[in-house]
């Protein structure tokens, strides 16, 4: 989605709480990564290795992406995949970050479809990055009067370098928060009334994904730079 600026008013505990995610985020990317994602058990790592989905080179579909259909509705509006690979969780989730359809839903039903795929832990959950993610109620309104929607492709993901090494200085990190850093990247194709063709263009966000060895993966957060 367009770079923008959002939480006009920035009230101070908002802050707080964004200074906060990024210093929690800063901190689990420093300590957390690949240990656990070489020594899931065998059985995870067999059904990873046999779907072509989790493949860090395989391009994937944006999942729960909103039909051409102006009637769009809730069914449209985006799902978190049942899955315990953070590769494949952050292609899923940055597909879905970059993708929106203002013709078939509204800019409140979006967040809080994208709430869904943040994870339960609240010490964790970098909720302020994601809503920068989607445009403002505003815009959200404008670019719905020219039917503005946007698809997505995720050609690759990885494990940051600067992640793995420091996983590599410290493998027992990881057990903290399960948390892995996930560098993804891919092309955002936009659309709108009277311009089906639209425009495109490559993106690359790093994501914080949250994947314990009991449950299905969920989103951290987004970081603010991207981490090669």
């Amino acid at each position: 989605m367009p770079h923008r600026s959002t939480n006009p008013g920035g009230a101070s505990p908002v802050r707080r709480r964004a200074l906060l995610g990024t210093a929690v985020l800063a901190t689990l990317i420093a300590l957390a990564g690949l240990f656990a994602y070489l020594t899931r058990d065998d059985r995870t790592s067999a059904k990873s290795a046999a779907r072509p989905g989790s493949s860090a080179s395989a391009p994937v579909p944006v999942l729960g992406s909103a039909s051409p259909s102006a009637s769009g509705g809730q069914g449209a509006l985006p799902h978190p995949p049942a899955t315990r690979d953070p590769i494949a969780f952050g292609k899923a989730a940055a597909a879905t970050l970059w993708s929106y359809d203002t013709r078939a839903y509204s800019q409140p039903e979006l967040l809080a479809a994208l709430h869904t795929w943040l994870t339960g832990e609240e010490k964790y959950a970098d909720t302020t990055s994601v809503n920068s993610q989607v445009p403002s109620p505003v815009l959200w309104g404008r670019m719905a009067d020219n039917g503005q929607f946007a698809t997505a492709v995720v050609n690759e993901a990885h494990f940051p370098d600067s992640f793995t090494k420091a996983l590599q200085a410290d493998p027992g990190a990881i057990a903290q928060a399960y948390i892995y850093a996930v560098t993804v990247s891919g092309k955002q194709s936009i659309a709108w009334n009277g311009s089906p063709a639209g425009g495109a263009e490559d993106r690359t966000t790093t994501l914080a994904v949250q994947c314990r060895p009991s449950r299905n993966c969920a989103l951290v957060g987004v970081l603010p730079a991207v981490a090669p």
